[in-house]
């Protein structure tokens, strides 16, 4: 089971924002993507979530081309956390994380949303915001509840063996170290649970200690992809971001200056 791209690329406002990008994201695994700002980090997981159409190449969910899944079946198999978490309407925290709670006329399914709710909010450890508006929290805050909306969306019984793809697009950005340290250990605990997720991050030395594979963009391009050893070389990191970049082959800890 994975998601799929074959040949994806974008083009926008005439210019070339993806082109040629193939890569694969299996259950059970986290794919980091990383690299320079425009390299076309967040408009490809636009392009994987189907809320962007590629001018080339075709995505597919479990073999299935994504364009023949309709809208309320893509939501049942990825959720997806984007950067922009802007809301019009001042709702409290419990009514937006609710909002990822999709009724899928199942009855096995609905009486387990209390249940599913509390295993959430103990995950993400917001208790405390429940009863707050969205719109008054810190920016990390709002960023702890965007997630727990996206968890909530893919819950599932224990029992369910149904594929389930997180895409998260800087899930990080804006939290403090205890809670970027804790948002990360979800995230490898639910591919432990056969979750795939896909993890646009700017911190490599994160993605080196977090992922299974790494995809490293480049103006559009996929530059290198592999496991974290293959990707992450003083070479490689170097040339991309323009910066001298060492990293220790050991700890793959990486320091720039």
């Amino acid at each position: 089971m994975s998601i799929k791209t074959e040949s994806i690329s974008v083009i926008l406002d005439n210019k070339k924002i993806l082109e040629n990008i193939s890569l694969e994201l299996e259950e059970g695994e986290i794919l980091s993507i990383i690299g320079p700002n425009g390299a076309g980090k967040s408009t490809f997981l636009n392009v994987i979530s189907g809320d962007i159409i590629p001018n080339n190449g075709s995505i597919f969910y479990d073999e299935r081309i994504l364009e023949n899944i309709e809208i309320e079946e893509r939501s049942f198999t990825r959720s997806v956390m984007s950067q922009s978490q802007v809301l019009v309407f001042d709702f409290l925290v419990k009514e937006i994380i609710e909002m990822g709670w999709i009724d899928r006329g199942i009855s096995a399914y609905a009486k387990y949303f209390n249940d599913a709710m509390t295993e959430i909010i103990k995950e993400c450890d917001i208790e405390p915001l429940l009863n707050q508006t969205f719109n008054t929290l810190s920016g990390g805050e709002q960023r702890r509840i965007h997630f727990a909306r996206t968890l909530l969306q893919l819950w599932r019984p224990s029992n369910s063996d149904e594929p389930r793809y997180l895409l998260l697009d800087e899930p990080t950005a804006n939290l403090d170290l205890s809670h970027e340290v804790r948002l990360l250990n979800i995230i490898k605990n639910k591919a432990k649970l056969g979750y795939g997720v896909l993890l646009i991050i700017h911190d490599i030395n994160l993605a080196a200690k977090f992922s299974n594979k790494i995809a490293l963009f480049h103006e559009g391009s996929l530059f290198a992809f592999g496991t974290p050893e293959e990707v992450l070389k003083s070479e490689i990191l170097s040339k991309v971001y323009q910066i001298p970049i060492e990293v220790d082959n050991d700890s793959l800890t990486i320091k720039y200056y």
